[in-house]
């Protein structure tokens, strides 16, 4: 689902610059109103005192239908809102978010392992060359 987001002008000149991190962002329900939150855009290095906070939470804009819509969805245990991408449409900011189940504790595990795995892989490579 695509969303409008609420910026201020730092943020979108940071954005245009491509720095922005979704990696801890994710979407919330609260009084009727979608909020983005956890969503990493920097500091916009030209900027002046008016310079933005980089984890502040953002307001997205959707229909009511549509935040209904989201908050049945959410409603489920295990489901969330997560942040796909930030994109540029007419000039205006746009995210894309999905609905996701997080991961059962033991599929972290075997992603944390698989990526230990690699690491010292990768290690063993190195210290050969």
């Amino acid at each position: 689902m695509e969303a409008g987001l609420v910026l201020t002008g730092t943020e979108v000149k940071s954005l245009r610059a491509g720095r922005a991190s979704l990696t801890d962002g994710f979407g919330q329900i609260t009084d009727g109103e979608m909020w983005l939150l956890g969503v990493h855009i920097p500091e916009y290095t030209h900027g002046t005192w008016t310079n933005h906070e980089p984890r502040r939470p953002r307001k997205l804009l959707l229909h009511r239908k549509e935040i209904d819509r989201l908050a049945r969805m959410t409603a489920e245990r295990g489901f969330t809102l997560i942040p796909l991408s930030l994109y540029f449409v007419g000039g205006k900011v746009k995210v894309e978010l999905a609905v996701a189940r997080g991961k059962r504790t033991y599929d972290k595990r075997q992603d944390l392992a698989r990526r230990d795995a690699a690491r010292e892989v990768e290690r063993a490579f190195r210290r050969r060359r």
